[in-house]
């Protein structure tokens, strides 16, 4: 299994009236990670949105485990979960400096045409990238 690491310096923005890092920050975080590992294989998330195809989250889940704080670094594992025809599920571990898991998640995607927003297989688009992701993926569909 691949897993790509991106090391992100937790800004003062980014905290809540708590002084904790606010929820939805790791939403982005996750984002991070996610362009982090297309990028890593030697992909661009932009280039796919040039030819025209977006990649809408349909599921999320996260679950939070530690709280972090400004001045910290997160470290953004992502790996993928499971790619089967249509779905594509990336795995997600947010993690302190010392290695305590701060967050896990899980995201799916499916790849849709811009113009139509209708779903289309990524074998169809790109077949080097799905050959990629299935050899990498954690779960086979």
């Amino acid at each position: 299994m691949f897993i790509s690491e991106k090391e992100i310096e937790i800004r003062y923005a980014e905290t809540d009236q708590m002084g904790v890092v606010y929820h939805a920050n790791y939403l982005i975080w996750m984002e991070i990670g996610r362009t982090s590992l297309i990028q890593d294989l030697g992909f661009t998330y932009a280039g796919l949105e040039a030819e025209g195809y977006l990649s809408p989250v349909i599921d999320l889940s996260i679950q939070y485990k530690a709280a972090m704080r400004y001045g910290q670094t997160a470290k953004v594992r992502t790996w993928v979960e499971s790619h089967g025809k249509l779905r594509t599920v990336y795995g997600y571990e947010i993690l302190h400096e010392d290695g305590t898991v701060a967050a896990t998640a899980t995201s799916e995607h499916i790849l849709v045409k811009r113009d139509s927003f209708r779903p289309i297989a990524l074998k169809k688009v790109d077949s080097e990238w799905d050959a990629k992701y299935t050899e990498i993926r954690r779960v086979a569909d």
